[in-house]
């Protein structure tokens, strides 16, 4: 039996992720990335355990986690420090979640995708994909294979060859996300996020020298994106957040927050993966984590089928995947909502309901059923 063939557009963490798999199951792959290097912008990354257990189908956990703070609580706050959820996740039948800094998870993967010989070329521009699995690049090569894959990111220029796009919500929110120099004193094990009107910020332990910081507000106000960063505003707006802003770099990278959702996942022999398929706000910690898990249901969907049935495959794989990925795609889009839409004369009502819903048992259900979900492929005897 000849060996199958996939292209793939994009060497993100979903690219990379799905490539290594697949060269695992022992596929040819071929990634190609449009920079001249493989890089991952610095700031940490929430690691849930659907992801953790995808990292360990790869094995890219170990790499990936070592720097990795383990979260023992996540808890929502207002500005002043008023407490409005608390969600314990360390201990017994609890939720786990890990965070590493986000250039440690890529170089993990980086470094299997090359153990299982995956080809990467850098400088290297896709245009546009055809169904019957060809991937067209800027110099007119045309690219056959078995499999071609779109995971160019949010902004994805290549889904737009199959017209997938059925819906692009740019959102109310932007923000800066960096890492900060880790004081003495300053939690190792509790995540805080702090929320004022449609503002917030939010404290992550990251590493034992630097913890990864969220800054976000109104995409429509100069300060909550101007460069370089107005501490003293920010400082003014959360003074329950202490000295957290003197240690922020002025010069950090503002980043829109955008939410994604396509008619289809795939067309033909062209799958279409990550935040080029389901871009999401990132208020769960799930972006990263659902890429992971859809890679993995993917590479096992495509690989125990026949050449002809590919196409097949892939829609049954999207049967499977998308109703969790919608699920965890709306809540995280509706918790967005509840921060960046609400009536600021209704602001104590908004605090009220939070503290009030945060302790039902369905609304736990609902928060974590993407972090509870196991990945195709992992053993549970790990």
């Amino acid at each position: 039996m000849s060996q199958k063939k996939v292209e793939i557009a994009g060497a993100g963490l979903a690219g990379l992720a799905l490539g290594t798999r697949l060269a695992q199951l022992g596929w040819k792959v071929v990634l190609h990335e449009r920079a001249d290097d493989l890089r991952m912008f610095g700031s940490g990354i929430w690691l849930w355990d659907n992801g953790l257990k995808a990292l360990k189908i790869l094995g890219a956990y170990d790499k990936a986690v070592a720097n990795a703070r383990k979260i023992r609580e996540w808890r929502i706050e207002d500005g002043n420090g008023g407490l409005l959820m608390s969600q314990i996740l360390l201990g017994e039948g609890r939720d786990r979640l890990l965070l590493p800094p986000r250039a440690d998870l890529y170089e993990a993967l980086i470094e299997r995708a090359g153990y299982y010989g995956v080809e990467v070329h850098t400088s290297s521009v896709a245009t546009a994909v055809r169904k019957e699995g060809v991937l067209v690049m800027e110099s007119g090569e045309e690219r056959r294979a078995d499999l071609v894959v779109v995971a160019d990111g949010a902004y994805s220029r290549l889904r737009e060859s199959l017209f997938a796009t059925a819906w692009m919500d740019y959102g109310v929110e932007g923000g800066f996300r960096l890492l900060v120099d880790h004081r003495e004193g300053d939690p190792t094990d509790v995540i805080t996020e702090w929320w004022s009107g449609p503002w917030r910020v939010m404290f992550n332990p990251c590493t034992d020298g630097s913890d990864y910081v969220y800054l976000g507000g109104p995409v429509g106000e100069d300060r909550a994106r101007v460069i370089p960063v107005e501490v003293d505003f920010w400082a003014e707006k959360f003074p329950a957040a202490g000295d957290l802003f003197t240690r922020v770099d002025t010069a950090s990278r503002w980043d829109r927050i955008v939410n994604v959702r396509l008619r289809e996942w795939s067309s033909g022999r062209v799958a279409i993966v990550g935040d080029a398929a389901n871009a999401m706000p990132p208020n769960l910690g799930q972006s990263a984590n659902m890429a992971f898990s859809n890679a993995m249901a993917l590479a096992m969907a495509v690989d125990g089928c026949a050449l002809d049935d590919i196409p097949g495959a892939l829609r049954e794989w999207e049967a499977r995947q998308r109703p969790l990925t919608d699920h965890v795609q709306w809540w995280s889009y509706i918790y967005n909502l509840v921060l960046g839409k609400w009536p600021t004369s209704f602001m104590p009502l908004r605090s009220d309901l939070v503290r009030l819903v945060a302790g039902m048992e369905w609304f736990n259900a609902g928060l974590f059923r993407g972090a509870r979900h196991t990945p195709a492929g992992y053993d549970t005897r790990d």
